[in-house]
């Protein structure tokens, strides 16, 4: 394999835009990676997020998720702790149990960005949620029986869906 090297073209504080070889990409600063969770409720609600993402220019519907190691001192960090506090800030569900389910890049073209798609269980409602101070999130507690209707209507309303969303759902009815 052939040695590239590698240029930093711009930086911002979370962001880089990195040359390597003929390929450009971002590079996440200050961070390991991406959990993304998977929550169902003992009533079989899936959690999911809404809220307005500037890059989109939309209102997004997602599953809760969040950066690992971006907190102060947190590089350490592991996906499973990072699922448990993103669960907590932006949908007020704390868990007794999350499991990784699969890794992979989040999108492997742009970004060097790795996500952990986790599934949080034993959820009990502790606090309103809705994210810290500059976030605005509505929080959705979806019956798995509608999902799929809701979804589409969310759709047609005009609000993106997150794609993880549909991946959430194939591992949910793998179990």
């Amino acid at each position: 394999m052939n040695q590239t090297s590698t240029i930093t073209l711009c930086s911002g504080k979370f962001l880089a835009l990195v040359r390597e070889g003929r390929w450009e990409y971002v590079d996440r600063i200050g961070a390991t990676g991406a959990a993304i969770v998977v929550a169902v409720t003992d009533d079989q609600k899936l959690l999911l997020v809404e809220q307005y993402r500037i890059p989109v220019h939309a209102r997004t519907i997602e599953l809760p998720a969040g950066i690992v190691g971006d907190e102060p001192g947190g590089l350490s960090e592991s996906p499973t702790a990072a699922a448990k506090r993103e669960l907590l800030e932006e949908t007020g569900y704390a868990a007794d149990r999350v499991e990784a389910l699969t890794t992979g890049p989040s999108s492997s073209g742009l970004t060097s960005e790795v996500v952990t798609l986790l599934r949080a269980s034993g959820l009990r409602r502790v606090s309103a949620g809705g994210g810290v101070a500059h976030e605005d999130i509505n929080v959705h507690e979806v019956p798995l029986s509608e999902v799929h209707g809701w979804l589409a209507a969310r759709a047609s309303q005009g609000l993106l869906i997150e794609p993880k969303v549909y991946a959430g759902l194939y591992f949910i009815a793998r179990t």
